[in-house]
């Protein structure tokens, strides 16, 4: 069963919020590469340019500088 919307958001968020271990830099990236390896099944390379669901990437930024904020 694929998970909702919602639930994906969460999940990605809490994956990104765990590799950032500790240190909130770079937030942004961290929420690409969540996204990324959501939609291509692996972490990005270096100089990966593929593309990714913007707005997925968006809402899990979001989430992710809400929880960082609380």
């Amino acid at each position: 069963m694929e998970k909702s919307r919602d639930d994906l958001v969460k999940s990605l968020s809490i994956k990104a919020i765990n590799l950032m271990g500790g240190s909130f830099q770079e937030i942004e990236r961290y929420c690409w590469m969540v996204a990324h390896e959501h939609m291509h099944g692996v972490m990005p390379s270096e100089y990966d340019i593929r593309e990714i669901d913007e707005s997925l990437y968006l809402d899990v930024l979001s989430l992710t500088k809400y929880r960082l904020n609380k």
